[in-house]
């Protein structure tokens, strides 16, 4: 319905903010993320996401920083039991890098930090999207205001795309950068993760 809105931002709220654009105010639900990005009394544009609840028989509007941060939210809503509450949750609790990662290296325990989802549905998370995420996903750039949780997941999230670019899968590249310590090149990440591959492959 809408693709995206530029406007005045008139109010930053806990869990959303007022964008007026065309002589309308347009109320946005959006992720912590998303909202750090925001200053009242500036002129923004945020991505859009409308979406009905007919069990609910409730209709709202969500914006976000990136075209990613929407197409991962839309990933998230289509799994199982998540609903657009839960999918902002994660979104404000990890960025698109750090979600991708996680399904890439089946990491269910780096769901723990967000509120209301438990590791059954982490795992149905990443059960249902493990083929639709890839190592692009956790290489994008971000914007100043959403970043990964640490550098070094950045530096993994590079490893990862490499090793993809190799011709390894992204699965098998995820678990091999995981099971590498922290660097601070990516370069030393890569040959840690080459020889986790090799290791493993002598098994």
């Amino acid at each position: 319905m809408y693709a995206h809105i530029s406007g005045i931002v008139e109010e930053v709220l806990a869990d959303r903010a007022i964008v007026e654009a065309g002589g309308v105010g347009y109320e946005l639900l959006c992720s912590s993320q998303t909202l750090k990005c925001l200053k009242a009394g500036a002129p923004h544009k945020l991505y859009t996401h409308f979406h009905i609840s007919l069990s609910q028989d409730v209709m709202a509007l969500y914006g976000f920083e990136t075209k990613e941060e929407r197409a991962m939210f839309r990933r998230l809503i289509g799994v199982t039991r998540v609903g657009p509450k839960l999918a902002l949750s994660v979104l404000s609790s990890l960025s698109v890098q750090d979600i991708t990662l996680a399904i890439l290296t089946e990491n269910a325990a780096a769901f723990d930090k967000v509120s209301g989802m438990g590791r059954k549905t982490a795992a149905r998370v990443l059960l249902e999207l493990k083929e639709k995420v890839t190592a692009d996903d956790a290489a994008i750039d971000s914007p100043a205001g959403i970043k990964g949780s640490t550098g070094s997941m950045d530096i993994r999230s590079e490893a990862i795309a490499a090793l993809v670019s190799l011709g390894y899968d992204g699965v098998s590249a995820g678990r091999a950068v995981a099971a590498v310590e922290d660097c601070d090149r990516v370069e030393d990440m890569i040959t840690g993760a080459l020889r986790e591959i090799a290791r493993k492959g002598k098994r």
